[in-house]
């Protein structure tokens, strides 16, 4: 029975089990197809990868192939398509042509409205075709470009292929001023140091040479073809968008068994140049996975704020063509089939909605950006945006970077401060007295030698000392007659540049210019850097001896720690020291207490001068062989490198010695006082926001005249409570006309609790400046810019940390400076100097602005003025719904008649440059945006009504026996009216602008003798049509141009709007 009760169990479970059995089939099938479809569609899973060195790489990895066209010709067409229709007005323009092919609502040829629709999108079809080959073109000559792939075959140690064939695992060569076409690890160079000099500005846009080092184990290889015979493996970490940073292991897996970490310094990214020597390398990332193309982002879209007041006004426009259908129907009566009726209506009236306004604009901005190109006076200018050339006309704020735009980031020293004294540029030849007399007086001795309280000179010896051997420079020699810079390629060259070549011949390479003015102030006073490369440092002294160096280690700077060090190693003595340099920020709590560094660093940045501090700590040979043995560790962990490897080097940089303060000046751009004066005179609110001190911002400001001299001036004082920003905003509120000076932390607890109360005050405050400001921090400051006022803000930087801020502003405007191109090629508009901004923004800005608000009324005027004369018709003619003009003069008013001299509008200038320059104040008004407003749309509108009015009664009251001399009289004083409209409202003629209205004049004319099914010949002939035309066209003019003339008589600045002939 127990056994029965058992089958039956187990039965029973069995059979409630099949369901579940069965689902869970569904359920792995239905994954595998998510699996599979995530494979092809989806985003392509990043990972990491471990490649065994000279055999095939197992997995799939994507093709090494740049692709950044948007179509292919299967997609072209249906793609800008899509494109075009997606947005409301264009498809309206679409159903309206479409519904012509309904004989029921057709109103008139085919072409009436198919013809402007076609014309529009071939516009648009080309200029993305055009842009589409233009971009396949440049992906196929970086896809095709040869490269040297190594070959495990000694008789054929390489062979040629194209870039797009390389594979993850590949080793190639890499010749001097050849492209790097893949992400690779560097394996080996032709410097024996495994050195190799790379030029990263396609990159990351900085300008200086950077150096990178080979693999240490495959350097030391004799020849290429021994990567084919060692066992070794790379793991890489998974691909990333970080250009500054890298984890990966080499490991040796035959009889030596030995791991090494490669970080930054051992890779070669995609786009890099090789700068000097050959470079051997293996390929860790191909293709959408290699560091350039992920850095590859699509910028935001930035859409002017007039677009979108035009947009505005098109809903507009749109809601009149329904309203006024529906009056229509309403005159006519709701009976029939009046949903027919009603749809001719709307086809009717649907030239209230000019199809032709976007294509003018377009075509408008760009030659605004033409203009702005070729303007001799900011020769060096370029437009990278074609699409916002307006808001250079509407800018409210405008926020600037400090280092290298509104100064030169041309660096010199002027003081250097040891404690007890301190020197400046009259006295640096004391300096170089001191530091001879100490090196020919020591023969031997070293820094630090003494154990008791140094004297001057040996304090003076110590500074320049750290100073000539605490960097990243290297020196560059000429090797060729027509003094072309090139690099040291071996050691024994470089000795004998140092023999016979005098010190001009030298120039230095350093990621910072800073780094360059302390070793070139150095080499003045007599302590030179001759020769460096990976291991060693070479240091002429004032006596012509040569002082060597072993390099041990070296931190580099980052924005992070604001601070770089070195280890090295005198030759001579033995002795080890770390130099560290810094900002007073971090240093102050690295260095032994004195009771001078903060006095002393706040007096130099008084004066507007960079400071650094410099400090010095002797290492016994134990202490470093810890530190090295904790380092190397560190280095090697593939999980939280840096912060193991930072937290080492902190344990070093404990009590040590401060040595000396140096105060680097950065003088001010040519004509930047001037500039801003313009600036702020123009009703423009200008912040500064910068990476620097309080001191050195607040000089800064001062003598740029950001401030000018009549405002004060209040600094916000460091803030870390909520009461305390309580308590310092209230202290603000109190003073009137008074620029701010605040801290990034100060700015941070601010935003945090107050911030809407901290906007208000801020965003009325006549200059800003944001000291110890992160980039982040800079883009944040523009987006609540943008919240808080909702003006337009324009951004203006030269370095990488302004790019964030730059992309953020309504307008970034990049200036192409000594720190590289990331800025200038990151923004709208790129410019080689401050002092062009003004330019730019009252000249151009104001141009494009008042063109493009001038262009959009009348494009508009032209639709309005013929619905307004189709209405009157219709209702004249027992409101039919019949077409008062058909076929080509339909299509023709729109294009041939009318198109050249409203588009000619884009050369008018209600003032001269000269004019705008002047009085900076006429900019004010641009802001409040009254070119293109509701009011002046509203003004165009009753204009439009009176003039379509009069001409459509006007020709109904003339006119005698046949329609068709309706249509004559009518369209003729149609056409003179646009003509003369455009005419009364130039203020400065071009010669274009005149030759356009004779050319749609003059044909015309000629159309009115070749089209016969349009016109009577005999009727356009007579006095009659002449009289009548004159009559109707005067009517419509003349009040218009009384009103104007009356307006210009009694303004207030009839001098500056007076009419000019300009012929160029």
């Amino acid at each position: 029975m127990d056994n029965v009760e058992s089958q039956s169990n187990i039965t029973k479970t069995s059979k409630e089990d099949i369901p579940l059995i069965t689902k869970t089939r569904k359920d792995t099938s239905w994954s595998c197809w998510c699996s599979l479809f995530k494979r092809c569609c989806g985003p392509r899973e990043l990972r990491s990868r471990n490649i065994l060195l000279g055999k095939p790489t197992p997995g799939q990895f994507p093709a090494n192939a740049v692709r950044n066209q948007k179509y292919n010709i299967i997609t072209f067409l249906p793609l800008v398509l899509y494109q075009q229709f997606k947005f409301f007005l264009n498809l309206y323009f679409l159903i309206m042509a479409i519904s012509q092919f309904v004989p029921d609502i057709r109103i008139g040829y085919l072409y009436t409205y198919w013809g402007p629709l076609c014309f529009v999108l071939l516009v648009t079809l080309s200029r993305e075709a055009i842009d589409d080959l233009r971009r396949h073109k440049r992906d196929q000559e970086v896809n095709n470009q040869k490269c040297k792939r190594l070959l495990n075959d000694r008789n054929k140690p390489f062979e040629i292929v194209a870039a797009h064939k390389l594979k993850v695992g590949d080793l190639i060569i890499v010749d001097k001023d050849e492209r790097v076409p893949a992400d690779l690890v560097l394996l080996r160079t032709s410097e024996s140091s495994g050195a190799v000099f790379v030029r990263t500005d396609q990159l990351d846009g900085e300008t200086d040479w950077k150096l990178r080092l080979a693999v240490p184990a495959t350097q030391k290889l004799s020849t290429d073809h021994q990567l084919f015979e060692i066992s070794a493996s790379i793991y890489a970490e998974k691909p990333q968008k970080d250009i500054h940073s890298f984890i990966g292991t080499f490991s040796r897996l035959d009889s030596l068994n030995s791991d090494e970490s490669l970080d930054l310094e051992n890779t070669l990214w995609t786009n890099c140049v090789i700068a000097s020597g050959q470079a051997t390398g293996v390929v860790i990332y191909t293709g959408p996975e290699t560091r350039s193309v992920m850095n590859n982002s699509t910028p935001r879209s930035k859409v002017g704020l007039l677009d979108m007041e035009v947009n505005t006004i098109t809903k507009l426009l749109f809601a009149a063509v329904i309203g006024l259908a529906l009056l229509m129907m309403a005159l006519k009566g709701f009976s029939g089939p009046w949903y027919r009726y009603m749809f001719r209506f709307i086809l009717l009236f649907s030239y209230i909605i000019p199809i032709s306004l976007r294509v003018n604009l377009d075509m408008g901005k760009s030659f605004y950006s033409w203009s702005i190109g070729k303007d001799p006076a900011m020769k060096g200018t370029a437009v990278r945006c074609t699409t916002i050339p307006e808001e250079l006309g509407r800018i409210s704020y405008l926020l600037s970077d400090k280092t290298g735009t509104l100064t030169q980031n041309s660096m010199v020293l002027k003081r250097l401060h040891l404690g007890t004294v301190s020197y400046a540029t009259d006295s640096f030849d004391e300096v170089s007295a001191v530091l001879k007399s100490s090196f020919i007086g020591s023969e031997g001795t070293t820094v630090g030698a003494t154990k008791f309280r140094r004297s001057e000179n040996t304090r003076i010896r110590d500074a320049v000392q750290a100073l000539a051997l605490c960097h990243n420079v290297t020196p560059m020699y000429e090797t060729n007659e027509n003094c072309d810079t090139g690099s040291i390629t071996s050691e024994t060259e470089a000795d004998q540049h140092i023999m016979q070549v005098p010190d001009k011949a030298v120039t230095y390479q350093a990621s910072s210019p800073d780094e360059v003015a302390l070793v070139q102030w150095t080499q003045e006073v007599g302590l030179t850097l001759s020769r460096r490369d990976l291991s060693s440092m070479q240091v002429r002294a004032p006596d012509g001896r040569l002082l060597n160096f072993a390099i041990l280690q070296i931190f580099p700077f980052t924005s992070e720690t604001k601070r770089m060090g070195i280890i090295v190693k005198d030759l001579q003595t033995g002795e080890m020291f770390f130099y560290l340099k810094g900002a007073d920020v971090v240093m102050s709590a690295i260095v032994q207490y004195t009771d001078w560094l903060e006095e002393e660093v706040g007096n130099m940045a008084r004066d507007g001068l960079r400071t650094l501090v410099v400090a010095k700590k002797a290492l016994t040979e134990e202490q470093y062989f810890d530190f090295e043995t904790r380092y190397n560790a560190a280095r090697l962990s593939t999980t939280d490198r840096v912060a193991r490897v930072a937290q080492v080097v902190e344990s070093l940089e404990r009590e040590m010695e401060l040595l000396c303060i140096t105060g680097v000046e950065d003088k001010l751009q040519d004509n930047v006082r001037a500039t801003l004066e313009l600036l702020r005179n123009a009703g423009i609110k200008i912040w500064m926001l910068t990476g620097d001190k309080l001191e050195t911002a607040t000089c800064i400001a001062k003598s740029s005249r950001l401030v000018s001299r009549t405002q004060g001036l209040h600094v916000f004082k460091k803030v870390v409570t909520r009461t305390d920003a309580h308590l310092e905003l209230n202290s603000y509120r109190r003073k009137q006309d008074c620029a701010l000076v605040i801290s990034g932390e100060s700015l941070e607890v601010c935003l945090s609790y107050y911030q809407q109360e901290f906007m208000e005050l801020v965003t009325a405050a006549p200059a800003v400046v944001c000291c110890r400001c992160s980039p982040t921090q800079k883009a944040q400051v523009v987006q609540l810019i943008q919240k808080h006022t909702g003006k337009r803000t324009a951004a203006v930087g030269d370095g990488g940390n302004d790019v964030s801020m730059i992309q953020q502003a309504d307008a970034g405007i990049g200036i192409e400076g000594r720190e590289g191109k990331q800025a200038s090629l990151a923004g709208d508009f790129s410019i080689p100097q401050f002092s062009h901004l003004a330019r730019l923004l009252l000249v151009h800005g104001r141009k494009s602005y008042k063109r493009s608000a001038s262009l959009a009324q009348f494009v508009i005027h032209r639709g309005l003025i013929i619905s307004t004369m189709q209405a009157v018709f219709s209702s004249v003619f027992y409101l039919s719904s019949v077409a008062l003009y058909q076929g080509f003069l339909m299509v023709g008013y729109a294009t041939v008649y009318t198109m050249f001299p409203v588009f000619s509008l884009v050369l008018d200038q209600d003032v001269s440059p000269e004019i705008a320059l002047t009085y900076p104040e006429l900019y004010k008004e641009l802001a409040k945006g009254r070119s293109l407003s509701f009011k002046t749309f509203f003004m165009w509108v009753l204009i439009s009504i009176y003039q379509g009015g009069v001409i459509m009664y006007g020709a109904l009251l003339l006119f005698e026996d046949e329609f068709i001399h309706i249509v004559a009289i009518s369209f003729t004083s149609l056409i003179l009216t646009e003509l003369i409209m455009v005419a009364l409202n130039i203020r400065t003629w071009h010669y274009l602008m005149v030759l356009a209205e004779l050319f749609s004049l003059g044909l015309y004319g000629l159309s009115l003798i070749v089209l016969h099914d349009y016109f009577d010949s005999e009727f356009i002939r007579t006095k009659d049509f002449f009289w009548k035309v004159i009559v109707i066209t005067l009517i419509s003019c003349l009040p218009l141009y009384i009103l104007k003339f009356l307006r210009k008589k009694f303004s207030r600045q009839a001098t500056v709007n007076s009419p000019r002939w300009i012929f160029l």
